[in-house]
């Protein structure tokens, strides 16, 4: 599931890294009542570029951790190495 929701967000953030405009116009016919009037200023077009390379790295960056992850994690082993405990009894 988590695999699925990072190629999304990876997916959606590579639309708007190549394409930004199509992005900022639907963007713009949702919030905006009257979306003719509304005119982008040339910094959101950047804006919506940089916001879309950001998604894909975080997206590939997860996918890359989900991918390298062991299957079967260690338990934490902080207090198995003979340390005594608040009433002297070991860890063992």
């Amino acid at each position: 599931m988590r695999a699925a929701l990072l190629l999304v967000v990876g997916l959606v953030g590579l639309v708007q890294t190549l394409a930004p405009r199509p992005v900022v116009r639907a963007w713009t016919r949702v919030v905006y009542r009257d979306a003719g009037d509304a005119e982008p200023r040339e910094w959101a077009y950047v804006a919506a570029r940089a916001e879309g390379a950001v998604l894909t790295l975080v997206s590939l960056v997860g996918l890359f951790r989900l991918a390298t992850a062991e299957s079967d994690p260690e338990p934490d082993t902080a207090l198995d190495d003979g340390a005594t405990g608040t009433d002297g009894r070991t860890g063992e």
